[in-house]
């Protein structure tokens, strides 16, 4: 379906006057921006990129295309800014969830709950994220990054005080990611598409969740120091 590049509708009344440069000025502004991005998250999710058009947002947003228009200019600029605001939503999830946490093994599970979370209330993320690859590649390296940045910084935080294992932290953080990506997409994302009564899929099953962090809290625990032989 190709995106009309032009419209005759009219913005909302002194929708001008909030946005400049597509940054909303006024609190009204920045919740009609914000409601069209939920909206584009629910569409772009259920029915991809290629399908999904400006005015089937506008319609569920209950704004007028030319409102659109003001905050996004394209249907790319929205989707791009779409992969941006839910890894800043991720991370921002992560981070809460992590806040306090004793130790570096404790933060790993309290940040795998959240992000199993995280997918299961937002279950159009990995779509959006894989079609991002080909339509906004810019903007799916950044989601990516975003991630692992932080968590690079948080593992070799944790080895230089000697709570984990002394690796590499970037493949590491990496290959954690992965574990993550791949255990929500078997557990949380085909069992949701596959059956009506997805709502009701809402976590990673205890079962799947427990057997996973005790692989990896063993993973990075500090092996045991063994007595020298005498």
């Amino acid at each position: 379906m190709q995106e009309h590049t032009s419209t005759t509708s009219q913005p909302e009344e002194g929708a001008e006057k909030q946005a400049k440069g597509n940054t909303p000025l006024t609190a009204r502004g920045e919740a009609t921006r914000r409601r069209i991005l939920d909206v584009a998250e629910e569409v772009f999710g259920e029915i991809g990129y290629y399908e999904a058009s400006v005015s089937e947002i506008t319609r569920r947003a209950k704004v007028a295309q030319g409102t659109f228009y003001i905050y996004f200019p394209t249907k790319r600029d929205i989707f791009a800014e779409l992969v941006r605001d839910l890894s800043q939503q991720l991370r921002g999830a992560l981070r809460q969830a992590t806040a306090g946490s004793s130790g570096r093994l404790e933060t790993e599970r309290r940040g795998f709950k959240a992000f199993f979370s995280f997918v299961a209330s937002h279950r159009g993320l990995y779509r959006i994220v894989q079609e991002a690859e080909r339509v906004a590649p810019e903007a799916a390296q950044e989601y990516y990054q975003g991630i692992s940045q932080g968590y690079i910084r948080g593992l070799r935080s944790a080895m230089s005080e000697g709570t984990v294992r002394d690796m590499e932290p970037e493949p590491l953080a990496y290959a954690l990611m992965g574990i993550g990506h791949f255990v929500a997409l078997r557990y949380l994302i085909w069992p949701a598409d596959s059956q009506e009564e997805s709502a009701q899929i809402h976590d990673l099953p205890p079962e799947v969740f427990e057997p996973l962090m005790s692989f990896i809290e063993q993973g990075l625990a500090q092996p045991a120091h063994k007595d020298t032989p005498k």
